[in-house]
């Protein structure tokens, strides 16, 4: 690269060996067709990467990665053509395999926000209403860095295959995101395997009169962590907007109603909530199990605590915009069985079925189930 090149392009080349520089340097000369000639005033087009990645992605999302190089700036007057740069490519290539997870968030932007609109556009809403509900490009965005933000670079501070198998491996939500576009994409359907979910069904909400906190990225980041994952449905239990600002009108609606989420918004900005793996009762011990958690959604979208000050329950930082907050909106959303429901369930059942552990045990101790082969179908309760 000569005298001319970008400032910003020479320092992200240094994150590279010096053996590895000339092989970035020379993607760009390798994609053209130009060899080492090293020609001024070319450009990369969007036919050249159709060309070189289409064997591996959809056409849309090389539309996608092309834009999101062609809006790289890489602080030089940009060659003339509708196409990449040099200068552009080689911050790309140092951003996706030197970059922290912020640099790498746009490429996971793209592919989640890629997932919203392939859902939106092919049915697969599940009753949800996008028009009423939350910010969905600002939480396209914070769903892209959060996911990203669990991205493990190996030894070699790289992003390679085992480390790309390891975070699909820990985070499934990426390999949901991948079966979908592919599936979707390329219309490949297979009547032994459906179209995965991503979405939990709503079962109720009064849309007409609703603006919720909720949308459709965070119900991607909050439903894989909950125990019943996303087949379990989501029903409006409380909102301040259409039930006011009562507490005990809370309370009446969400008691004796199941597992829950909570969503709190104060006058700072900041949304955060938790779950409730039981329901409410008004009772004066503290209720709850292991499978509770406090969550936040805006600044940040995580699920953990890392920094103080903390509370004694969760280890949880102050996941408000001040100690002293106001709050703007709370909602709380039933995402589960309402207890009788569940009871009714846990009786159909036998010993076996709520303990598989008991189930394997027996198997191999050769223990034979005489009642395996002797009971009654269970209903599709699809029908």
């Amino acid at each position: 690269m000569g005298n001319a090149d970008s400032v910003v392009a020479q320092k992200r080349l240094a994150r590279f060996r010096p053996d590895e520089r000339p092989v970035i340097e020379g993607t760009f000369d390798r994609l053209h067709g130009t060899g080492a000639s090293g020609k001024t005033g070319k450009v990369l087009s969007l036919d050249t990467l159709k060309m070189t990645m289409g064997k591996m992605a959809s056409e849309s999302m090389i539309k996608r990665v092309f834009q999101g190089i062609l809006s790289i700036d890489p602080g030089v007057p940009l060659p003339p053509g509708d196409g990449i740069s040099r200068e552009q490519l080689v911050i790309f290539l140092a951003d996706i395999l030197r970059g922290t997870a912020e640099e790498r968030a746009p490429l996971v932007l793209a592919m989640a926000d890629a997932a919203v609109q392939t859902l939106a556009h092919r049915g697969h809403l599940r009753a949800w209403q996008p028009d009423r509900m939350g910010d969905g490009p600002q939480g396209v965005k914070l769903l892209a860095e959060q996911l990203t933000s669990e991205l493990k670079s190996s030894d070699q501070n790289t992003c390679d295959i085992p480390c790309l198998e390891d975070w699909l491996f820990r985070i499934p939500t990426m390999a949901l995101f991948l079966e979908l576009l592919i599936g979707e994409g390329l219309e490949v359907g297979l009547p032994s395997r459906p179209p995965p979910t991503l979405l939990p069904p709503c079962q109720y909400a009064p849309w007409n009169d609703l603006r919720c906190l909720l949308n459709l990225p965070l119900l991607m980041f909050l439903s894989p962590q909950l125990p019943d994952g996303h087949n379990a449905p989501w029903r409006l239990l409380f909102s301040t907007n259409i039930h006011g600002e009562s507490f005990t009108r809370l309370v009446a609606n969400c008691k004796s109603r199941g597992p829950t989420v909570i969503l709190v918004k104060d006058t700072k900005g900041h949304i955060f909530g938790g779950f409730a793996s039981q329901s409410w009762e008004v009772k004066p011990q503290f209720q709850g199990d292991s499978r509770c958690f406090l969550f936040s959604v805006f600044p940040y979208m995580r699920g953990h605590s890392r920094a103080r000050p903390r509370c004694t329950t969760y280890g949880s930082p102050q996941l408000s915009g001040d100690e002293d907050f106001k709050l703007e909106t709370v909602e709380v959303w039933g995402v589960g069985k309402l207890p009788e429901e569940q009871e009714q369930d846990e009786k159909k059942k036998s010993v076996l079925d709520a303990d598989p552990e008991v189930q394997a045990i027996m198997e191999m101790t050769g223990k034979t189930m005489h009642s395996q082969g002797l009971r009654e179908p269970e209903e599709d309760e699809e029908q």
